[in-house]
């Protein structure tokens, strides 16, 4: 078991007062076997009102109004969560949905079918191509796979920080031979896919301890969950060669990245020149001293 200490700090400053209208935001992981909240809070500035739901994937959805005008955005989540990864077993070859082609049970599958689907184009065939330099081997087990095109990803593709903008299309990751740690996870996931895996992005925080080497810390990271046979959903973190880590701290998960935005709204009236700034801290939680 991990405990941390995570802060994740969103700020848009706009040259000019503007209004603001309802702002989605994904920013609380959800209580489950592999995470416990220990303790959560949600400020920002200027004021205004929340309301919290689940979304129609189970993830943990704050939707935020402010008030008045204002020439800045602040929002500061602070967690303090318990970490408990399920150790990856080997699965039993002799079990025909353990080897490729995947197979799902039909109750299953009727649940992961939007997650099969390719969401991208490939119209020039570059990841389909690609892809297929990474098909099954004789008697690999599903998991196997997975675990290679993970590797694969990690060893072949240079990672490139892009603090801002949306993930680039999985045809133009191969192409450039590079991307963020969302390029890198959506073109997992959309590979996964065209082999016949379901998989879905993933969007949280990463926590990297001093000289270990982890890539993608201090900002909100992104990977992939393939759903496996005996596994169910499993996380693997192409940019990091990561399966089933405690230092994957999942908030959300979607069929497309453009679903999994943390922070998403809109403004009213001309902003001028405006910035955006995201800070993420993610530490293990001091122990609290007993009294004297």
């Amino acid at each position: 078991m991990t405990r941390l200490t995570i802060r994740h700090e969103t700020r848009y400053d706009y040259e000019k007062p503007v209004g603001f209208g309802p702002h989605r935001l994904l920013v609380r992981p959800r209580d489950s076997h592999a995470t416990r909240i220990v303790h959560a809070s949600l400020s920002f500035s200027p004021a205004g009102e929340t309301r919290w739901r689940y979304d129609a994937l189970g993830n943990c959805l704050c939707l935020l109004t402010p008030h008045g005008e204002a020439t800045a955005l602040s929002i500061i989540s602070e967690l303090v969560i318990e970490r408990f990864p399920a150790p990856l077993s080997p699965l039993r070859i002799d079990d025909p949905q353990t080897a490729m082609p995947i197979v799902y049970d039909r109750c299953d599958r009727l649940v992961l079918d939007p997650f099969i689907d390719p969401a991208t184009e490939d119209p020039d065939d570059l990841l389909l191509n690609w892809v297929r330099r990474h098909v099954p081997r004789h008697d690999e087990t599903a998991l196997d796979l997975v675990m290679r095109l993970n590797a694969s990803i990690h060893e072949a593709f240079d990672y490139s920080e892009r603090p801002h903008g949306d993930a680039q299309s999985p045809a133009h990751t191969v192409a450039t031979g590079s991307g963020a740690c969302r390029d890198l996870a959506w073109l997992m996931v959309e590979s996964l896919r065209r082999l016949g895996y379901a998989a879905r992005f993933v969007t949280g925080y990463l926590y990297s301890p001093a000289r270990s080497g982890i890539r993608g810390a201090g900002a909100t990271h992104a990977w992939c969950e393939v759903f496996l046979p005996d596994l169910g959903w499993t996380e693997f973190d192409p940019t990091n060669g990561l399966a089933e880590s405690s230092a994957l701290i999942p908030v959300a998960v979607s069929r497309t990245p453009e679903e999994a935005s943390p922070v998403g709204g809109s403004i009213r009236g001309d902003p001028g020149a405006s910035t955006l700034t995201v800070r993420v801290d993610v530490r293990p939680t001091e122990p609290v001293k007993a009294a004297a």
